[in-house]
């Protein structure tokens, strides 16, 4: 690592504990010598599915969220558990908010959610093979299915109904899957 792209940590004190999250308050040496602090939102990783049904429809589950004070549809998703692993998470995320099993499941990829305070890691899987499963999503968690096509999913990005950034990640995904599915 470049000394001129890394900061040192001096001192870290932790503020808070949660079940999602934990906060940290580090004091840094920056790359020129001076001081600096630090707030980190410390996050396990989570997992998103993109879930495609034979009538070419993108599962989506709307809920909602009070940070943003208003429901959004989203991919379906979920928290890793300490030492999950991400597939096992995925097909139990997909089944808890949709009622679907997948066969298989395959890593697209993964990325940083807010790699400027925060260390949450999101693994984006695609379903394959669905099938029914059974729906039981935890008991503080309200969440209803919409199956929507590429149009629809495009209009609930313009209008705000989809608005978080994996799952307008997953409508790219599957654009493209289309459009090379044309080539």
């Amino acid at each position: 690592m470049q000394k001129k792209l890394y900061e040192e940590t001096l001192k870290t004190k932790d503020i808070y504990k949660g079940s999602i999250i934990d906060v940290e308050l580090q004091d840094v040496l920056l790359p020129n010598g001076r001081e600096s602090k630090r707030e980190i939102v410390n996050h396990p990783g989570a997992v998103a599915v993109i879930c495609i049904t034979e009538e070419d429809k993108m599962v989506l589950v709307k809920q909602y969220r009070k940070a943003l004070k208003k429901a959004i549809a989203e991919i379906p998703a979920g928290k890793l558990e300490k030492g999950e692993k991400p597939e096992i998470c995925a097909q139990r995320e997909l089944e808890e908010e949709t009622g679907i099993k997948a066969a298989s499941l395959k890593l697209l990829d993964s990325f940083y959610t807010s790699p400027g305070f925060a260390n949450e890691l999101v693994y984006i899987f695609e379903a394959e093979g669905l099938r029914s499963g059974e729906k039981h999503t935890d008991e503080d968690e309200f969440v209803e299915r919409v199956d929507v096509s590429l149009e629809e999913a495009r209009e609930m990005i313009k209008t705000g109904e989809i608005h978080d950034a994996k799952t307008i990640y997953a409508v790219q995904v599957w654009e493209l899957q289309k459009l090379r599915s044309k080539l």
